[in-house]
C-alpha cells in the first residue's frame, strides 16, 4: 500500500468537569486526509484544502506530529500529507487534533502499523503542543481509540476508553469566531478553592460512573463544571442562552466543548439532539450570528480508512 485515504473525526473535549482528562469522538464531524509515500525522506505537506494553514512541515500541526513518529522508527521513504479540513480552526472541537491524529495514522497504516493506536497518541500530543502551547491528549485520544476517554495521566500515559451508552448524541454548536486555545488558557485562574475541587471531583467521578452503567440521569448530573466555564463562558457570545435552549429542549448536560467558542449539548436519543439543535440554531439567527450544528452519535471507532 502506497497511499491511504482516512476520516479524521471531530472530537468533544473537557465535557465540563473534565478539564484536559476527558473528550469524546464524534461520527459525522471530521477533516479528510490522503497520505502517500515519497523517495524523498522526511514529511512535506503538499496541500491543504478548507483552511488557510502553513505548509510548512515545522509549523504544521500535522507535520510536527508526523516528525515525532518518524523520530521513532526507521523507513527508507518519505511521506507526503493533503489535508481537506471541514472542521475550522480554534472552533473548539479539535481541529488541530484531527489533523495530528490523522497524519500518525495514516503514515502508521503505511509503515504496516509498528505502533498501537495507544502509543499514537504521544507522537499526536506533540502536534497538540505546537497548537496550544501545552501537549494534552483530551482531543487526539478519542481520535484515535474513539468513544469517550480518560486521560489518568500524562505522564506517563495512562489512558482508559469508555464505550458510549448506545443512546447518547451529541449536539455542537460552532458561532462563526475563532477563539484560539492559548488564548482560553490564558484566562484561566492558576489555583482553585478546595470546595470548587471536591465538587469537580464527585463530577467527574459521577459522569465515569453513568457512562460505564448507562445511566443518562447520573451523567446529566455530573456534567457540571465548576472551574472553567465561569470563566470562560463570557467570550463566548449567548453562552448562557445556548446551554438554557439545550437544557430546557432535554439536554442531560450542556456547556463548552474544548476552549470554545463552540457549545455542546449531550442528550438521550437522536430526535432529542435533532430538538436541541433547532434551540441552538434559534438562539444564534435572533444574535444575527453565523453559525454551524453539529447532531452526532458517539462514534465508538475513532480515526478510520476510507476508500
Amino acid at each position: 500500500m502506497n497511499e491511504i485515504k482516512i476520516f479524521c473525526p471531530a472530537t468533544i473535549a473537557n465535557l465540563s468537569c473534565g478539564f484536559d482528562v476527558l473528550g469524546l469522538c464524534l461520527e459525522t464531524a471530521g477533516d479528510e486526509m490522503i497520505i502517500r509515500k515519497s523517495i524523498v525522506k522526511g514529511v512535506r505537506i503538499t496541500k491543504i484544502v478548507g483552511a488557510d494553514l502553513p505548509l510548512e512541515t515545522e509549523k504544521n500541526v500535522a507535520g510536527v506530529a508526523a516528525l515525532a513518529m518518524l523520530d521513532n522508527v526507521a523507513t527508507p521513504f518519505g511521506f507526503e500529507i493533503e489535508i481537506y479540513k471541514n472542521i475550522k480552526a480554534g472552533s473548539g472541537i479539535g481541529s488541530s487534533a484531527a489533523s495530528s491524529a490523522g497524519a500518525v495514522f495514516g503514515i502508521n497504516e503505511l509503515l504496516g502499523r509498528p505502533f498501537t493506536r495507544e502509543e499514537l497518541v504521544l507522537f499526536a500530543m506533540q502536534g497538540e503542543k505546537l497548537a496550544s502551547g501545552n501537549a494534552h491528549a483530551d482531543n487526539v485520544a478519542p481520535a484515535l481509540l474513539g468513544g469517550f476517554v480518560l486521560v489518568r495521566s500524562s505522564n506517563p500515559l495512562d489512558l482508559i476508553k469508555i464505550e458510549s451508552p448506545p443512546e447518547l448524541y451529541a449536539t455542537v454548536v460552532h458561532p462563526q469566531i475563532e477563539l484560539k486555545t492559548s488564548d482560553a488558557r490564558s484566562v484561566l485562574k492558576q489555583n482553585v478553592s478546595l470546595k470548587s475541587a471536591i465538587t469537580q471531583w464527585g463530577n467527574v467521578g459521577g459522569l465515569i460512573a453513568g457512562l460505564y452503567i448507562k445511566d443518562y440521569e447520573l451523567i446529566g448530573r455530573s456534567l457540571h463544571d465548576e472551574i472553567i466555564e465561569p470563566v470562560r463562558s463570557v467570550l463566548i457570545p449567548g453562552f448562557d442562552l445556548i446551554k438554557k435552549a439545550a437544557l430546557e429542549n432535554g439536554a442531560l448536560g450542556s456547556g463548552i466543548s474544548g476552549s470554545g467558542p463552540s457549545i455542546f449539548a449531550l442528550s438521550k436519543g437522536k430526535e432529542t439532539a435533532e430538538k436541541i439543535g433547532v434551540a441552538m440554531s434559534e438562539v444564534y439567527e435572533n444574535m444575527n450570528l453565523p453559525y454551524e450544528i453539529h447532531v452526532s452519535k458517539v462514534n465508538d471507532e475513532g480515526i478510520k480508512v476510507i476508500i
